[in-house]
């Protein structure tokens, strides 16, 4: 019994060891290729790996490429002004509507100058007066009838008389108020027949056209501002781009903001911006005619700078290190590295490498 006992452990054993050494290469008794090196897929060939892969390229070429900033702003008046007088006195006439046109120099309101009327033709008989004696006085000392003395205080009489009467003069000129500038009359604040001094507002007269529009941008930018630099904006309520002209900014930085405050002018004849209108800002702070310009997903960080994938004239993948200059929304310009007609990989930038073979398609 236990001489057949061991006759079958034997025998499964064998049949085990048999098992085990002909099942891992059934495939090859049976006539079937072997699986492909390192794939774990059959049939596969292991030349799989070198097959041309299919990406996108960029034919670089020189662009206009204009470096804008977009920013927000407020519209402000060319000129704006509170009206007041100088004086107190009785308001004797009105002579503007709220809101009207008035040209430089127009009169707008006329105070009571009654009294001052009457002092200035007073003085102005004085005058007369001590003119007729100043002459008799000259005439007198020419002869030497009287004395040096004499003739003087005769002289400053008459001079003193010019004074006062220009004084006057001067007091009647500030009874009328004038429009200092070009301009768009506002609300009136007065009446006729009220009494008003040097505190009371008359009306609001502002210059719109042109108009000033005034923004900041941060302090990076400062160096690149110049006058005569142009700028477009709008607002939403007309919907169109109008250009401006920087003309001024601030010679130093908010140190609350870090900004850099500057104001542009544009025509206005139609009025249709207002002081104090919101308005979105492209300010161009420079523009380069040849630039080249490559997708950003295209460009590579690296420690030491930047880089790009090309394809060159075999079909294969180059590296170049790249020098970045301005970037867009969506692309970045390249200002060394690359030259016009190279083809650069705008897709598959994370799969190629160096040396690897790709078929390639042109992208606008």
């Amino acid at each position: 019994m236990k001489k057949q006992t061991k006759t079958v452990l034997i025998i499964a054993i064998v049949l085990v060891l048999a098992v085990i050494f002909i099942y891992p290469r059934w495939d090859q008794f049976m006539g079937k290729p072997e699986n492909a090196a390192g794939t774990g897929q059959p049939g596969t060939s292991s030349q799989g790996a070198g097959q041309p892969i299919p990406v996108n390229v960029v034919e670089i070429r020189p662009e206009r490429l204009e470096n804008n900033l977009s920013v927000t702003g407020t519209i402000i008046p060319n000129e704006s002004v509170n009206l007041r007088s100088e004086i107190s006195g009785l308001v004797k006439k009105i002579s503007f509507n709220e809101g009207q046109f008035v040209k430089k120099g127009t009169p707008l309101l006329y105070l009571n100058d009654d009294e001052l009327t009457a002092q200035f033709q007073r003085l102005d008989f004085t005058r007369k007066l001590f003119q007729s004696q100043e002459n008799r006085q000259k005439q007198l000392l020419a002869k030497e009838a009287i004395s040096q003395e004499e003739y003087d205080i005769v002289l400053n009489q008459f001079n003193t008389n010019l004074s006062d009467i220009k004084l006057v003069e001067a007091q009647l000129t500030k009874t009328v108020i004038r429009a200092p500038f070009d301009g768009v009359l506002g609300l009136r604040m007065i009446s006729e027949g009220s009494v008003i001094g040097p505190a009371d507002v008359i009306a609001n007269i502002v210059n719109i056209d042109p108009i000033k529009i005034e923004f900041s941008i941060p302090e990076r930018y400062a160096n690149q501002v110049n006058v005569g630099s142009k700028i477009i904006f709008s607002n939403e309520s007309e919907g169109i781009d109008v250009e401006g002209t920087v003309f001024a900014f601030e010679p130093t930085i908010d140190t609350g903001t870090r900004t850099l405050k500057i104001r542009a002018q544009s025509p206005n004849k139609e009025r249709k911006f207002l002081p104090g209108m919101f308005v979105r800002i492209k300010y161009i702070l420079g523009v380069e005619e040849n630039a080249l310009m490559v997708p950003a997903e295209s460009v590579i960080p690296e420690l030491a700078g930047y880089k790009v994938f090309i394809v060159n004239q075999e079909s294969k993948i180059e590296e170049r290190k790249v020098s970045i200059g301005t970037r867009t929304e969506s692309f970045v310009q390249i200002v060394d590295g690359l030259k016009e007609g190279d083809l650069v990989l705008s897709t598959g930038v994370l799969q190629v490498r160096t040396g690897m073979p790709v078929t390639y398609t042109k992208i606008n």
